[in-house]
């Protein structure tokens, strides 16, 4: 973890509520999708947690959903803001568990830390499919971003106004030989997915509200099979096998 301070460089709405920001700065402490920083806003007591869309030699790229009065400040501000932040936060996914064929599967804003998933994945040789779920062909975003990195990206719309009619579960099943996921999105997404039995394994982020986001006040600790865990530390990223849903967040 490493605390610095960012400049945004832009901001700007992809889609409803979501909204993309840069921030220029020195990115080194990210090493693994899925990870997230946590970011200091002017006249606010508690830290905002933003997982990492993206990231390089010159900066971090995020997406951000308008949840709060913090985050709808955050996404209005002007360029050339400086941010202080925590970064490197979390422990993110592990691409090298994964088997050929797997899924990343997305929902809502948790697509987000699917992109630089994608992208490492790609530049390690790895084949996998993706799967992105949203409420309506108006609340879509980043396919752009997908398709330009040469992906066949599987749509799943609540309303059936994009791609197929229902939830990522609904692809899933008619996905072959897939087995194994990579999945980001809503709980009610998280643990419909768990449950699909032709799964033999994954790795689930999870959303929790976050006070200190390193593990120092245990205010986001959940029960898993292994014991009290922090989602701050020790996740957000869990194991299929480790999740107990009925004590989760």
């Amino acid at each position: 973890m490493k605390e610095a301070m960012w400049t945004l460089e832009r901001s700007r709405r992809l889609a409803g509520d979501v909204w993309e920001l840069r921030l220029s700065g020195d990115a080194s402490a990210v090493t693994a999708p899925g990870q997230f920083v946590n970011i200091e806003l002017p006249g606010k007591f508690l830290r905002r947690p933003i997982s990492v869309c993206d990231w390089d030699g010159q900066g971090l790229t995020l997406l951000v959903k308008e949840a709060g009065e913090g985050t709808k400040e955050l996404v209005r501000l002007p360029a050339g803001t400086k941010l202080n932040a925590l970064y490197g936060l979390g422990n993110g996914f592990d691409p090298s568990a994964a088997p050929e064929g797997a899924a990343l599967v997305g929902g809502g804003i948790g697509i987000a830390p699917l992109y630089g998933l994608a992208k490492r994945m790609l530049a390690a040789g790895r084949n996998f499919q993706v799967v992105l779920g949203f409420r309506s062909r108006e609340d879509a975003f980043y396919l752009d971003e997908f398709a330009a990195l040469g992906l066949e990206v599987h749509i799943a719309a609540e309303d059936g106004s994009l791609g197929a009619k229902g939830f990522v579960t609904d692809v899933l099943k008619n996905l072959p030989q897939c087995a194994y996921v990579l999945a980001c999105g809503p709980t009610a997404m998280l643990k419909a997915v768990h449950a699909l039995p032709r799964l033999d394994g994954g790795q689930f982020s999870f959303e929790a509200r976050m006070a200190c986001g390193f593990g120092a006040c245990v205010g986001c600790t959940i029960q898993t099979k292994k014991g009290l865990r922090r989602v701050c530390k020790d996740g957000p990223v869990f194991r299929k096998e480790d999740i107990l849903w009925q004590t989760s967040p």
